[in-house]
Order: C-alpha cells, then sequence, then structure tokens
C-alpha cells in the first residue's frame, strides 16, 4: 500500500463518535493531514514498566470509545518512548534510513508500526521506508526475494516459521544483548522462548506477538430456548459438525434476525498459506495424538501425514457441510478475513475459530456487533484420535482428545544482514524493532485492534484489562482460552524448517479444488496434497528436512 493510501485510509478511520469527542482534537488533526509533529506533547505517568504508564496508555482512547486512529498509535508510542532513551541519544541516528517490510492486513500491522514509530522516528533522527503487503502476498514476496538474492528490506516482519528459510541461509543480523534487556525478553510465555526465534544457538527475534487459534462463539446461541437447543458450544468437532448441520435454513438470528449459520470455514482457503491453519484446526484434534509430536510430517522420513485418516477426516467434514448447505451463501469465496471480520464480527454466525484478534477487536472495534455476547475457548476436540504408528483410530482416555493449533508461533520483527556491516545503522534497525517489541507498548497492542494477541506472562494480569474498560468475565475468557492453549501439554506446534509455507500454500491450492469437486473425495484430495509435500521436499532436500524437523520436535 502506498504512504498515500495509507494516509487516506487513515483519515477514513475517525468515526462520527471519535469526531464529537471533544478530547479527540488532537486525533482529529493529525488524521486529517496536519504534520505530526504538530500533535501535543504527552507526559508518561511513570518510568517504563510501571503501573501508573500501563495504566495511560490502556486508555487510550479507551474500550468502547471507537476503534484506535493513527493519533492515538502515535501517543502510545510516544508514551512507551523512555526504553529507547535509555540506549539512543536524541538525534543520534539522523540520516540514517531504514527499509522496513511487513503487512498492512486489515489496515494493521504496518499502519501501527508507522504511528508507534513516528515519535522515535523524530527523537532518533532515522527514516523508515515502507514495504506493505497483503497477508496473501506476503509468502510469495519473501520468497522472492531469498530465492533472487535481492533483499531489499533491513527490517521486516516476519513469523517464526519463516526462521528456517532466513536465519537457515544466514540472511539474519543477530541480536544484540541490550536490545534482549530493553524488551525484558525474560517475560514472554514459555512457547515462544527458546528455540523459537534462535538458529544455531543465535538469536534474531523481537518477538511481537503470541499466535494460537482459539474458538470464538456467540453465548446467545446457547441456553435455555436458544436456537439451537443447546444448553453450551459442543466442544469437539463432531459437536460442532452437527449443531451446523442443524441450523442449516434456520432463520432469526438472535441477534440480527437474519438467517442463522453455525461454524465459518473460510472455504476461501487460498491466502498465501496462512488459510491452510484453518484446515489444522480441524485436523489437529484427529491427528496430534498425545503420545506422538508428530502430526505433519513422519519424523524419521518426512513422508507427509496430511493423507492418513485423521486428515481425511478433517476434510470430510468440510465437504460435508458444504453438502448439506450450512454455509452462508457464496462462502467459497470467503477467505479467513471475511469470516472474521465480515461475518461474525459482523453478527453472521455461531462460532468459528481464528487468532487473538475476534477478541481485541470485539469490544474496541467500530464495526464490532457482537462484543456483548462473544466467547471463547480452546479449539474444538475430537472423540477419537488416530494413532498413526499404531494405524489405528483410539479412543481417548478422557474421552476427548484437545490439541490447540499453535498457528504460526507469532509474529517477530527481525533485522536482515544488510545492516550488519554499518553499526550505526544496524543499531537504529534494532533500537526500530525493540520500541515495537516494548513490554508496555505490547500490552497496548494485545488489549486493542493491532493484528497481534497476548504473549507475554505480564498480559495475563485480568486487572490491568477490567481498569481499562473489559468486564472481567470477558477477560478471563478471552485471556484463558490464549493462556490454556499455550500451555496445553497436547499444543500442536508447527516446525520451524524451510519451505513451511511452500508445503501450507499448495496444499491449499488442493484443498480448494477438492472443495470445489474437482476431485472425488476427501482421500483423493488429501493425496494430492501429500504427492505435492512430496515434491517439495524432494527439492529442498529430504535428509537436511528431516534433520530440522526432528529438532523442531525436540527429537
Amino acid at each position: 500500500m502506498k504512504t498515500h493510501l495509507y494516509e487516506i485510509a487513515a483519515r477514513r478511520a475517525i468515526s462520527r463518535r471519535r469526531l464529537l469527542q471533544g478530547a479527540a482534537g488532537a486525533s482529529v488533526l493529525a488524521s486529517l493531514g496536519l504534520p505530526r509533529a504538530a500533535l501535543a506533547q504527552e507526559t508518561p505517568a511513570g518510568p517504563p514498566g510501571s503501573p501508573e504508564l500501563r495504566a495511560q496508555i490502556l486508555q487510550i482512547p479507551g474500550v468502547g470509545r471507537g476503534s484506535p486512529t493513527d493519533a492515538d498509535w502515535q501517543r502510545v508510542g510516544a508514551l512507551c518512548l523512555e526504553a529507547t532513551k535509555a540506549n539512543v541519544a536524541e538525534g543520534e541516528f539522523a540520516g540514517v534510513e531504514l527499509t522496513f517490510m511487513g503487512l498492512n492486513n486489515q489496515n494493521l500491522h504496518n499502519f501501527l508500526f508507522r504511528g508507534f514509530l513516528a515519535p522515535w522516528e523524530r527523537y532518533t533522527g532515522a527514516k523508515i521506508n515502507w514495504i506493505d503487503l497483503a497477508q496473501a502476498d506476503y509468502n510469495a514476496r519473501l520468497q522472492q526475494a531469498i530465492a533472487t538474492g535481492t533483499v531489499d528490506f533491513d527490517i521486516l516482519e516476519m513469523g517464526a516459521p519463516f526462521e528456517g528459510d532466513t536465519a537457515g541461509r544466514g540472511l539474519l543480523d543477530e541480536m544484540p544483548d541490550w536490545v534482549a534487556e530493553q524488551i525484558d525478553a525474560d517475560d514472554l510465555v514459555a512457547y515462544l522462548k527458546p528455540p523459537v526465534g534462535t538458529w544455531d544457538g543465535k538469536t534474531y527475534r523481537v518477538t511481537i506477538d503470541g499466535d494460537c487459534h482459539t474458538m470464538a462463539y456467540r453465548k446467545d446461541y446457547f441456553g435455555e430456548g436458544s436456537i439451537t437447543g443447546l444448553a453450551e458450544v459442543p466442544d469437539t468437532w463432531e459437536g460442532i459438525n452437527a449443531m451446523t448441520k442443524a441450523l442449516a435454513g434456520t432463520v432469526n438470528d438472535p441477534l440480527t434476525g437474519l438467517p442463522a449459520y453455525g461454524f465459518l470455514d473460510p472455504l476461501k482457503y487460498q491466502w498465501g498459506g496462512f488459510g491452510f491453519y484453518f484446515l489444522a484446526d480441524r485436523a489437529a484434534s484427529y491427528a496430534k495424538h498425545p503420545a506422538d509430536p508428530a502430526w505433519l510430517f513422519d519424523p524419521d522420513t518426512m513422508k507427509p501425514r496430511v493423507n492418513n485418516p485423521a486428515w481425511v477426516q478433517a476434510i470430510q467434514d468440510v465437504m460435508d457441510l458444504v453438502a448439506a448447505n450450512a454455509y452462508p451463501p457464496d462462502q467459497l469465496n470467503a477467505d479467513p478475513n471475511a469470516t472474521a471480520f465480515a461475518q461474525f464480527l459482523g453478527g453472521t454466525g455461531a462460532a468459528l475459530t481464528w487468532w487473538g484478534d475476534v477478541g481485541s477487536n470485539a469490544r474496541t472495534s467500530d464495526t464490532s456487533v457482537v462484543g456483548d455476547v462473544v466467547g471463547f475457548a480452546i479449539n474444538p476436540g475430537a472423540e477419537r484420535v488416530y494413532n498413526h504408528a499404531a494405524g489405528t483410530w483410539e479412543t481417548p482416555a478422557e474421552g476427548k482428545n484437545f490439541a490447540p493449533n499453535l498457528a504460526y508461533l507469532g509474529w517477530g520483527i527481525y533485522v536482515t544482514n544488510r545492516v550488519s556491516g554499518d553499526e550505526r545503522k544496524r543499531k537504529a534497525a534494532w533500537s526500530a524493532a525493540a520500541h515495537l517489541g516494548g513490554k508496555d507498548i505490547s500490552l497496548w497492542m494485545a488489549a486493542y485492534p493491532s493484528g497481534f494477541q497476548p504473549y507475554r506472562n505480564s498480559h495475563f494480569n485480568f486487572d490491568e484489562w477490567e481498569a481499562a474498560g473489559y468486564d472481567r468475565a470477558f477477560v478471563e475468557d478471552y485471556l484463558g482460552s490464549n493462556r490454556d492453549s499455550y500451555n496445553h501439554p497436547n499444543a500442536a506446534i508447527e516446525p520451524r524448517i524451510p519451505g513451511i509455507f511452500q508445503y501450507y500454500s499448495i496444499a491449499e491450492d488442493e484443498l480448494v479444488k477438492g472443495i470445489n469437486g474437482q476431485y472425488a473425495s476427501a482421500q483423493e484430495t488429501a493425496d494430492a496434497i501429500a504427492a505435492a509435500w512430496e515434491g517439495i521436499t524432494d527439492q529442498i532436500g529430504r535428509e537436511s528436512q528431516i534433520a530440522l524437523y526432528r529438532a523442531s520436535l525436540g527429537l
């Protein structure tokens, strides 16, 4: 997205409600295009990490006061700048230019980074140029830069699964020790600590996100006299599927009065590799056996498991719902963004699985209508689990097998080796990364629409969220679903191996063919995915992939 389009989008982000707020004058002026330096200075209420500062930024703009704007992002960035000042002198990077490549998904990610880094640029003297990518274009753009040796960015927003493609090829700059101290890296939740963010014992990542998929559901679809007739939301895929089929053709959604639907799968799975996670949500509970850390490939041979009976069952689930006309019209053209932001938050459907954006947007976005009726849980389990080693289905000891999908291991900020030979530019790049990954600014990003979800132990202080305007029950429900997924003993963790998104992307292509009837069955669809995966493994190198996959599983 070009800079002038960003400015237009920032202007459009102001709702009429925000325009009428007397305290929003500075926000309005900034978002209408006046110079950023004209924004009024605001004094931090306390030092970095203090309860006073954290409470101050959580009131910007305040839960229930409309969607945050560019001016809000700038205010938060300025108030959280004190940690930078401890390591960087004013004007120290004058004349330094850096190129930052990241996402513009849902007008978040890079949009927020621009606002957060505007006061950093003013203080340090550095200038940042932006490469903005749609989510579906991200993998192709990154892989092109790697394959052609034309890495044209100094700072990169990237997920841990890509570390094999970048750190494994020597394309990243190692994190200086002062950065880890500034961002308080010890505060990360356990599953995001090393080896995540590291390669060959060196650290390369400033974590800014803690990804997992959880289930969001409409509480008004359940309970006595509800449209589903169910007391509670089902906690297994078998129950979810039955509910969704039963709702087919039902009218009078309790919130909108429009047709009612059950679970929302994004049937336009082709989303640059990221859409594959939504099939994996279903497959994990069938395929991730508690006694086996692997669920995507066989760790001794790299033979795909994606066409075993567990994955075939997940694909069959979706095909059965398509056949039952259980989805909204034109669901074949609904990608994951549509299911979350247009459908579910807009009042369509009873449930879906997604990242934490649904939770942070439900109560703080102008476009959400479900904030008062939304609930959260870990991903549904399954009434049977496939034992790949034995080649048989088993009934779980507890009656249900749960395997939360820790999808993507979170976004991080990385610095490329383009700056490694210029110490001043290198320090500037790492300072920008540290600012975005700071402990305080991260709390704001977890609590408001940002594209990121809780990832630090300190994010699970319910009192801070309640003081910001969230009600206690919502916070405990939302944060609890994240925490329980992160810490689940049978969590499905993906591997940090080269080409992982090549596997995912080609799986999306074949899956869409299957959903559209180009393959005769779920098994044939899964077999096509497996054959394509075998080709990728052979192209990259089977023996090296085996070694890296086993290492990622801790074997």
